[in-house]
């Protein structure tokens, strides 16, 4: 039980270092319309909110979440 409860901290400070690091420096590559990896169009409340934004949000969790495992 443990092991889960410290992989979601993990994933949740991840997370957050990502909100924190979108959120105090300037975004160098513009935001998509499309999804680099699935090549879905990404919502238009996503380019609005997340500058620079690359991913959908269903790819942008599955990166984070294999960022957490390794």
């Amino acid at each position: 039980m443990s092991d889960t409860i410290d992989k979601a901290q993990i994933q949740s400070e991840l997370i957050l270092e990502y909100q924190i690091r979108q959120a105090t420096h300037k975004i160098s590559l513009p935001t998509r319309t499309h999804c680099i990896d699935c090549d879905e169009p990404i919502a238009l409340l996503r380019q609005q909110k997340v500058a620079g934004c690359q991913r959908c949000v269903a790819c942008q969790t599955q990166f984070e979440t294999q960022k957490v495992r390794g």
